[in-house]
């Protein structure tokens, strides 16, 4: 296991404190409108090989004092044989994301597969919060982290109550929580297409 760990950490897929400044020259925006960084961020991820998004600050600010108190969450990942479970576990404003095979085999020394960065550094004076990703390919595409983080804005950043007691089952009364209940708030929701052969 420590052997898997040290690989996993030592492939060079994360970079170590990504820093907003390493990515966006903020003295260089700070007279441009939240709208047209908005649009400045989308253009510069758009051809790269990863996702990105921008969050406005209200509805980050709802995610992030959620994921205070509810850190971790199990997703699903809709795969032709059904659905794979994903574990995603906040730290700090970074989102990390390991297959839920990985959480049961390797327990805490499991490497992330993905992980969103949330910059709030303009969320006062613009309004906005910006998100970008890193995956490690071999377990993760562009359109299965899209739906990842599809799905953190839905179950954490929702109005409806119901939603969103689904991540506080799972954080504080596990033995309640129903895995099928994701699925089912993910098809209605129509992130996660629905898959009839789903076998969970």
């Amino acid at each position: 296991m420590e052997k898997q760990k040290k690989s996993a950490a030592g492939s060079g897929v994360f970079t170590k404190n990504k820093a907003l400044a390493s990515i966006l020259n903020i003295d260089k925006v700070q007279d441009k409108s939240g709208k047209e960084i908005a649009e400045l961020w989308m253009q510069y991820f758009a051809t790269k090989d990863t996702i990105s998004a921008v969050i406005p600050g209200e509805t980050f600010e709802v995610m992030f004092s959620r994921a205070t108190s509810c850190p971790t969450f199990l997703y699903a990942l809709p795969r032709k044989e059904g659905y794979e479970f994903f574990l995603g576990q906040w730290s700090g404003q970074e989102l990390h994301f390991t297959s839920l095979i990985n959480v049961q085999t390797m327990g805490e020394n499991a490497p992330s597969q993905l992980i969103l960065y949330h910059y709030s550094d303009l969320q006062k004076d613009k309004g906005i919060v910006l998100m970008t990703a890193e995956m490690d390919s071999k377990f993760i595409g562009v359109h299965q982290a899209q739906c990842l983080a599809n799905q953190v804005q839905l179950f954490y950043g929702t109005r409806r109550q119901e939603t969103f007691a689904l991540v506080e089952t799972f954080n504080h009364r596990p033995l309640h929580f129903k895995h099928t209940s994701v699925i089912a708030e993910l098809e209605q929701s129509g992130i996660g297409p629905g898959v009839p052969s789903a076998k969970t």
